[in-house]
């Protein structure tokens, strides 16, 4: 793998995913694109993966899409194939953000699941003052997600946000006081997912993006809440909780 790509480790139940090009605030090149799908792919195919960290190195999240390969590249639908991948992963996947995140990277955590942050956040969308129209998987996430107000504001307004309007917004579900914190709590949150149910897990993730997306499919629905109903997970959830241990899930 070459040496700033986006990096694959995983341990256990948890694959964490690191973003390497720290000296340029992370800026994602056509390749880091492309590393990106292919590891979603290799974690859907390991059924072991139950949880996806996305993190990064240096002092910001990620800036986007290299401004510079724009003309007569189409980082829209590129960007959209990748963050569509990311929103139905089926693994959970949580977005541990540490600093600046601007750009089609906004999108990309808020394909996520869970985004933590710290007070130094910050995000902003230069498509507007760049003559880019945003691609219509990523207005549907701003929407869906912060509601159309507040989607205008970043997508027409053009406006920054600073860690603490990201928390208000919704667009951070937990800020931690700083890096430390960020990486424990980041930390905890997965290993906590880890010890859920991955057939319920994934089911619910599954079924809560189509009810956002208004495209919810009652027959697959129902398919996923008996197969839930009948796996030996739900018995061993059951038992544990009464017996008042911790259970152990296979998936089955």
């Amino acid at each position: 793998m070459p040496q700033h790509t986006p990096s694959l480790h995983i341990q256990g139940a948890l694959a964490r995913i690191t973003l390497r090009r720290h000296q340029v605030a992370n800026r994602l090149e056509l390749i880091d694109l492309q590393t990106l799908e292919a590891l979603l792919a290799d974690i859907n195919a390991d059924p072991a993966v139950r949880v996806v960290l996305l993190q990064a190195q240096g002092r910001h999240f990620c800036s986007g899409f290299n401004i510079d390969a724009v003309p007569g590249v189409d980082a829209g639908a590129l960007f959209e194939r990748l963050t569509q991948a990311w929103e139905n992963a089926r693994p959970i996947t949580v977005a541990a953000i540490q600093g600046g995140v601007y750009g089609g990277a906004t999108d990309l955590a808020l394909a996520c699941d869970f985004r933590l942050g710290v007070p130094q956040c910050e995000m902003f969308v230069p498509a507007a003052r760049l003559g880019l129209h945003f691609y219509r998987g990523g207005m549907e996430r701003y929407v869906n997600r912060l509601g159309l107000g507040m989607a205008k504001r970043i997508l027409l307004g053009c406006e920054t946000l600073d860690g603490p309007a990201m928390l208000a917004c919704g667009f951070l579900d937990q800020m931690l006081p700083d890096l430390a914190a960020l990486e424990q709590a980041s930390q905890a949150l997965c290993e906590r997912l880890c010890g859920f149910a991955p057939l319920a897990l994934s089911g619910m993730k599954k079924h809560l993006n189509a009810i956002a997306n208004g495209r919810l499919d009652p027959s697959a629905l129902q398919t996923d809440i008996a197969q839930a109903n009948a796996s030996a997970d739900l018995a061993e959830g059951v038992r544990a909780w009464q017996e008042k241990r911790a259970p152990q899930f296979r998936s089955t």
